[in-house]
């Protein structure tokens, strides 16, 4: 049965959790506030919940989810090697609206779908995302909607288009940025913005010390 709890109560968002992590570890799925939209989150290691997660949004394997960490440490396990610049905008931007794109570590036991050796990671800036991830661990997370719809900046919105397809979720009140992330690939010679965002292409520039037309070209 699906339960929605009101994070704003001290006793309902830790009840909340509480029921978020027993069922993210029974590998169901559960849809959580963060700084830029609301997300549908599956334990990242279990594969049949983020097939299960794709299936919610009416998404193909062709556009892999991303994942959310906790803290800045977790992402040395997930990666191949900390490309060059990582290093620079974790610091400037987590937690924060900045996803970085990167070559995963090849032990990873996890199907994201079709990533091709690769995974979009982020470090989201809001309480209840960051309690839950602490609990949880890393988190296979996309943004809380059917795909086409616009992604939901509140907890009704994205009850309103997943429904009983999703088990709990965490009501933290109107999502802060109401945008997607801005996304940073850095798989490649050089970084490399996929989408705009929150975060500018001024201030990745500033911090990477290159010029902002590299990062779109």
């Amino acid at each position: 049965m699906t339960e929605v709890f009101d994070c704003a109560d001290a006793d309902r968002r830790s009840l909340g959790i509480a029921s978020a992590v027993g069922a993210l570890k029974s590998g169901r799925l559960v849809v959580m506030p963060t700084d830029t939209v609301y997300g549908i989150a599956a334990d990242a290691f279990d594969s049949t919940a983020v097939a299960a997660l794709l299936a919610a949004k009416g998404r193909g394997r062709d556009m892999p989810v991303g994942v959310l960490v906790g803290s800045w440490h977790t992402i040395e396990g997930l990666v191949y090697t900390m490309p060059e610049g990582a290093r620079e905008l974790i610091r400037a931007f987590w937690p924060g609206a900045l996803s970085l794109v990167v070559s995963q570590a090849p032990s990873l036991q996890w199907d994201l779908g079709d990533a091709r050796g690769t995974v979009m990671l982020r470090m989201p800036l809001h309480p209840v995302a960051i309690e839950l991830l602490r609990e949880v661990g890393p988190m296979a997370v996309s943004s809380a909607n059917v795909s086409g719809r616009p992604p939901a900046v509140n907890a009704d919105d994205a009850r309103g288009q997943l429904g009983d397809l999703v088990d709990v979720y965490l009501d933290g009140g109107p999502a802060e940025q109401g945008a997607a992330s801005t996304i940073v690939d850095l798989t490649g010679l050089t970084p490399r913005i996929l989408r705009a965002g929150p975060v500018s292409v001024q201030r990745i520039a500033e911090v990477l010390a290159v010029e902002p037309e590299t990062l779109t070209a």
